[in-house]
């Protein structure tokens, strides 16, 4: 069996998938990140809307692969929650900068 290996930043991103101070962590101070047709900007927002989620859905992510594209590292994993449709396939594009996630998308 293959064992996917992530950048540490993307990688500590999905192991603190329900902590909200541990995803604080992974974040640049000025990150930006679009879910859903929404966009927040800073860590206070970003962890304020993933900490929502994470009560709202109970989702779980199981990262399938990763594959660079241009300066984005693009991860698909397979979400499972309290939501319509679950479970599914995202795909998460991660920019990176020093260490921390600068900028994530997360589309269907």
């Amino acid at each position: 069996m293959n064992t996917l290996i992530l950048p540490p930043p993307i990688a500590a991103y999905f192991a603190a998938e329900h902590n909200p101070e541990a995803l604080a962590r992974c974040f640049t101070a000025q990150a930006v990140m679009k879910d859903d047709g929404h966009t927040y900007t800073g860590v206070a927002a970003i962890t304020a809307f993933l900490a929502k989620a994470s009560a709202q859905y109970n989702a779980t992510s199981v990262p399938l692969d990763i594959q660079q594209e241009g300066d984005l590292q693009r991860v698909r994993a397979n979400v499972a929650g309290n939501f319509p449709g679950s479970p599914i396939v995202l795909s998460y594009r991660f920019g990176l900068e020093r260490g921390l996630i600068a900028s994530l998308e997360i589309t269907a």
